[in-house]
């Protein structure tokens, strides 16, 4: 089976690491994602998405000193269900993304101090949490300027060239 979720927006809050006894680092923090869309009746609508993103290794150590509440981030991972019981007995459940790959999608500026602006996978020595092995990649340099049609003001551009994408 195939279990891969991609999702860009922007972060709701800062992220938040916590280390295990062993000393891995764990992120967590959560994205919303938003599309618009006109209804049957020609409204123009707009759906929000939110969705908690948990950062595990090098990559949630990069997320918290890099990423704030309102960065635009594009983050691949693995689609999981948190169930539990609340406190007055009600079983409860949201879906969350255990995030592999992480691309900052801010301004150039912004993530040049950083050599590049895409982190995943486990460096060497940490331990995997039943992922798949992923090597980090940086950023690939920028291809000549394509002529297309200028994009609406309300629609995020987002720059991404088709070998990134992992489908």
């Amino acid at each position: 089976m195939y279990n891969k979720v991609i999702l860009a927006g922007n972060l709701t809050r800062d992220v938040e690491v916590r280390y295990t006894p062993s000393g891995s680092a764990i992120g967590s923090t959560a994205i919303a994602t938003s599309r618009k869309f006109k209804s049957a009746t020609g409204e123009q609508k707009e759906e929000v998405l939110f969705i908690d993103l948990t950062f595990f290794g090098r990559t949630a150590e990069i997320a918290n000193q890099y990423l704030r509440k309102g960065s635009k981030v594009l983050v691949d991972g693995r689609l999981k269900l948190d169930q539990w019981t609340a406190q007055d007995g009600s079983k409860r459940s949201k879906h969350s993304v255990t995030v592999e790959n992480l691309q900052m999608l801010g301004s150039r500026d912004e993530n040049s101090a950083m050599g590049g602006n895409t982190y995943g996978g486990q460096p060497q020595g940490e331990p995997n949490y039943g992922a798949p092995a992923q090597e980090s990649y940086s950023q690939p340099a920028p291809s000549a300027p394509q002529s297309a049609p200028e994009p609406a003001s309300n629609i995020p551009e987002i720059d991404i060239s088709e070998d990134e994408i992992p489908f």
